[in-house]
């Protein structure tokens, strides 16, 4: 089944939908409806200024979601991936205990039982199913919880969402979670093509066993419905009858899932009120107004979410991930929704949608802004997303800029890494924000601009960029300018200067006049290339916020002053108790490039370089193992492959200078400026990706690494 003309619009609606509830949801998660209703009243927008936290959030529901979906792009856009290759996505992406899941513990935390069954050898399904967990670990919330995905890749076409649904659950759990995971995305799935809740849900039924307690519990929910009209009488009825005190764990389905369906059904198709239901009622209300808002906002489109409040305005599209696929971290609405609309248009052999030529920020949907928003302005400054006013395709983003003065600049910016509200000490989380940055040194910035042709003067543009500097103090570095005379447009470009270490935690759009003036200037179009030219070290002026940079992969990561007098200097230390670990840093669009460092081992199994890092078990490394051999290897999920080897006499606590170079399929490695290996390797999978210090039961120190293009 095709799915409908505007499904690319239902599928950004639908990430909204699902920001939205679980961004007004997350801040009073699993407080009861009498707490909710005494200190907040009916939850009908969000409550952050209570709580003094900002809206915008890492959480779990959204950040497995999108996370777990990469499995469809990893095995080659297969409709029929399977519970095995998407558990094996879950032991790529998830750093151990730092990202994406609540890590609660084996036998409480169910996504937490699941993934050291994984790590353990335990593959899908049997890591989920009650077989190896039990009936209560394997039935609670998660499945429902990360399943929204499944259904945006199956529009119109229930079979497959139940069965991607089916296999996605799968690899945590099991039993009635199953079902309830099937009912969510088999309904989404119908909204992209049915307008009747109802019909949704008469659809969905079918798919799972009608003696199941999920289609017993829908079944009482609807005839209840028909007979009260009031939501506070069916609230009191399914805490009664399919509360907490009947379904025990840290989270069961059955009560949420009952939320969900009450909320849809009393909702009246209106999105504030369903929300308003689903956040009321308590639960776990982050993830039931997090799928309720996705069924609408998918069925409903953009302008159902927008009906009664201006639900879009305070989360400006930002999407904060968390995981270990670096510079993936801070994202937006638009750019999931396209990652998302292009898997399913892989699936199916179509050519994947590429605005503008492929630019990270095009701001072609209706009303998006993709992270962009006041920063560090000195005048007055709105944005509006416009049509009319693109010069490459349908929409645009308006810059109003009121008040404009000489030497003083108007600014818009979106953030390349942790936004400044996270790092107030009143933001604790159980899901704090793991991210390294997406925009580095060296690489190339270009944006498409143009000035309203009503401006009374010409207006003075520049981009510029803002660090976490000394003191993890924000800077601004300014970057090219141009003057636009009013009507005129023209392309921006920048290399981004050496920040000295220091990450990059915004990119942004400047405007000032020689003149006191009023000015719109339409950004068309934001987007860099390039590989970075960077090292990546300790500032050592009183930041801290360098090494925040850093996705921590491994036990224990410390900056220490080096007294040995081997002119290491400051550096620091990355320790590895069991196993492997990966301390990692850049992008996914990073691919020929040379990465060097010099380390030196305390203790090791195996040590080195990796580079084209794709998560925690996706690179090629440059490794010295004990006992002295020197290797160069591809891992892949499980599959690791020695492409080439040599002895290789080494001990510890002696610095080795390791290089490592990649472009296309060549890749050379080299120590201490001696080229050990020049393979060509015919595996094109790993043709791009970050760069990390490998460590293997192993502690090692280093003051520096290097990353250049590979010309």
């Amino acid at each position: 089944m095709s799915a409908p003309k505007d499904y690319l619009e239902r599928v950004y609606a639908g990430l909204l939908g699902k920001c939205i509830g679980i961004y007004a949801g997350h801040p009073f998660e699993l407080w009861g409806y009498d707490r909710i209703v005494a200190e907040l009243g009916e939850v009908n927008y969000y409550v952050n200024n209570y709580f003094n936290s900002p809206v915008v959030t890492t959480d779990d529901d959204l950040a497995g979601m999108l996370t777990f979906l990469r499995a469809i792009p990893d095995y080659g856009y297969n409709k029929d991936v399977t519970a095995e290759q998407i558990g094996n996505t879950w032991l790529n992406y998830l750093v151990e205990e730092k990202t994406v899941l609540w890590w609660g513990g084996r036998g409480m935390s169910t996504e937490h039982t699941a993934y050291l069954n994984l790590k353990s050898g335990i593959p899908a399904p049997a890591s989920g199913s009650i077989k190896t967990n039990g009936q209560l670990v394997a039935e609670q919330i998660g499945s429902q919880i990360f399943i929204d995905g499944w259904a945006m890749l199956a529009p119109g076409d229930p079979d497959l969402a139940s069965s991607l649904a089916r296999r996605g659950a799968s690899v945590s759990h099991d039993g009635e979670a199953i079902y309830g995971a099937q009912i969510v995305a088999v309904m989404e799935a119908m909204a992209f093509i049915e307008s009747d809740t109802n019909t949704c849900l008469d659809t969905a039924i079918n798919y799972i066993p009608p003696d199941s307690i999920t289609a017993g519990l829908i079944h009482e929910l609807r005839e209840f419905h028909a007979k009260e009209p009031n939501w506070y009488r069916c609230l009191e009825w399914l805490n009664t009858n399919y509360g907490y005190d009947r379904f025990r764990g840290a989270c069961h389905i059955i009560p949420n899932h009952g939320a969900i369906i009450m909320s849809l059904l009393y909702g009246n198709d209106n999105f504030q009120k369903s929300l308003m239901i689903a956040n009321t009622s308590g639960l776990d209300t982050d993830c039931n107004a997090g799928n309720v808002g996705c069924f609408l906002g998918i069925k409903n489109k953009l302008d159902g979410i927008q009906e009664d409040a201006d639900w879009r305005g305070p989360i400006s599209d930002r999407i904060y991930l968390g995981g270990g696929d670096c510079g993936q971290a801070i994202t937006d609405a638009v750019r999931e929704s396209y990652d998302i609309a292009n898997m399913y248009r892989r699936m199916n052999n179509l050519e994947p949608f590429t605005p503008k030529n492929g630019a990270r920020f095009h701001f072609e949907m209706p009303g998006s802004v993709q992270g962009f928003r006041k920063e560090a302005s000195q005048t007055p400054i709105e944005l509006e997303n416009v049509p009319d006013h693109s010069l490459l395709g349908e929409r645009t983003l308006a810059l109003h800029c009121t008040g404009l003065q000489p030497d003083k600049f108007a600014r818009a910016a979106t953030p390349t890494f942790i936004p400044e509200e996270f790092l107030e000490p009143s933001q604790t989380t159980s899901h704090p924000l793991v991210a390294s940055p997406s925009l580095y040194s060296g690489q190339r910035v270009q944006a498409c601009i143009s000035a309203a042709p009503d401006n009374p003067l010409d207006t003075i543009c520049q981009l510029d960029l803002r660090i976490y500097g000394a003191d993890d103090q924000l800077q601004i570095i300014p970057g090219n300018n141009t003057t636009l005379a009013p009507g005129q447009a023209t392309e921006l470009t920048w290399t981004i200067p050496d920040t000295e270490g220091h990450p990059i935690a915004d990119i942004g759009l400047s405007i000032t006049s020689k003149e006191t003036t009023s000015a719109t200037v339409y950004l068309d179009a934001l987007t860099w290339t390039g590989d970075p030219l960077t090292t990546l070290t300790n500032p050592e002026d009183g930041s801290d916020l360098w090494q925040r940079a850093w996705t921590n992969g491994v036990n224990s990561f410390m900056s220490v002053k080096s007294t040995d007098g081997d002119n290491v200097g400051s550096a620091y230390f990355i320790a590895q108790n069991f196993g492997r670990g990966l301390l990692m840093q850049g992008s996914r669009d990073w691919r020929n490039y040379s990465v060097i460092s010099s380390i030196a081992a305390t203790t090791a199994k195996a040590f080195g370089l990796a580079a084209r890092v794709q998560g925690m078990r996706r690179f090629y490394a440059l490794l010295l193992e004990n006992p002295n051999q020197a290797v160069l290897v591809r891992v892949f999920d499980d599959n690791v492959s020695r492409l080439a080897e040599c002895k290789f006499e080494w001990a510890v606590d002696i610095n080795y200078k390791f290089d490592l170079q990649v472009r296309g399929n060549t890749l050379r490695a080299s120590l201490n400026n001696i080229q050990l290996f020049e393979v060509e390797d015919e595996d094109t999978r790993l043709d791009c990706g970050a760069i990390a210090y490998l460590v293997e039961e192993a502690c090692v120190l280093s003051a520096s690494i290097a990353i250049s293009p590979e010309l």
